[in-house]
């Protein structure tokens, strides 16, 4: 069974995309379910985790509707304000609007321009809101974001959290040093998971599955394979590589581990982190609570 825990769709006409403009070309479309199902088809994936991609909350609810009316999406991640009073009940609001398929939240801290915005006390009571909720955190981050992200982290132990895209390494610039010992720090000090996603757009064009081999065994090696979820970042995906492609190259990344361990990582892992309700022969199940 393959789970994906990291895709996008996004309709432009919505207009609450503030990133995404018509200088990214090959994104600048609208990317929706039935653009990828012929590659879920094709993959064998037997579900999906939706995430946000933009900063509002009317693009959760649009989530929540679109995977209501798509069986392959097993969970959503949406977006909060969470700089606004009253995380609790906005939290509890769109839990009632979106339902259990709404499984946690990521703020989009790789865009903001204070880079030491996760670890702002102001945000202490948003981030106890996702906590005492049960939701998940993914964090959309940056290297220069991994030091502050820590110490967030390590004022909430209890927060369920994932490091999205690996923490974005600099693989094209051939920086690895303070990347491996910021998410070696991440990984001893916090309970926090990894997605194994995002790598090919980190990466030169030109680079082959070798260049991620060093950032994908240091996260073997601090993470472990329970701790790492695969995701294909599809669409961004889209403008370095395929999707079975990335698949493909995953599968190499992890010859060497046993069976079991493969299986954490391209499903078991992400089932786990977001509660997620698969039937037991790989097809999707209805979708359970967080």
């Amino acid at each position: 069974m393959i789970i994906d825990a990291h895709q996008h769709y996004w309709r432009v006409d919505r207009g609450d995309y503030d990133w995404l403009t018509p200088g990214l070309a090959a994104l600048y479309r609208d990317f929706l379910p039935g653009d990828l199902a012929p590659h879920l088809r094709r993959a064998g994936v037997a579900g999906t985790v939706l995430v946000q991609a933009a900063a509002t909350e009317a693009e959760t609810r649009y989530l929540a509707a679109l995977a209501r009316d798509t069986p392959s999406v097993l969970g959503v991640v949406g977006w909060f304000d969470m700089e606004a009073p009253g995380a609790d009940a906005r939290i509890a609001a769109l839990r009632a609007d979106c339902g259990p398929v709404l499984k946690g939240f990521r703020p989009m801290i790789q865009g903001l321009p204070d880079d030491e915005w996760v670890a702002a006390p102001g945000l202490d009571a948003a981030f106890a809101a996702i906590e005492s909720a049960g939701m998940t955190f993914d964090a959309l981050v940056h290297p220069r974001h991994l030091p502050p992200l820590l110490r967030r982290l390590e004022r909430h132990p209890g927060l369920r959290t994932v490091v999205d895209h690996c923490g974005k390494p600099d693989i094209a610039g051939g920086r690895f040093d303070a990347w491996a010992a910021d998410m070696r720090a991440i990984a001893r000090s916090t309970g926090a998971l990894c997605k194994l996603s995002g790598l090919p757009s980190q990466a030169d064009p030109s680079q082959g599955v070798a260049a991620l081999r060093p950032y994908v065994e240091l996260l073997l090696e601090e993470f472990g394979p329970r701790r790492l979820l695969w995701g294909s970042d599809w669409p961004v995906l889209t403008a370095r590589a395929g999707y079975g492609h990335w698949l493909e190259d995953t599968r190499r990344l992890l010859l060497g581990l046993s069976d079991a361990d493969q299986e954490a990582i391209l499903a078991d892992n992400a089932v786990r982190f977001y509660g997620l309700a698969v039937a037991e022969d790989g097809r999707e199940a209805d979708s359970g609570g967080t």
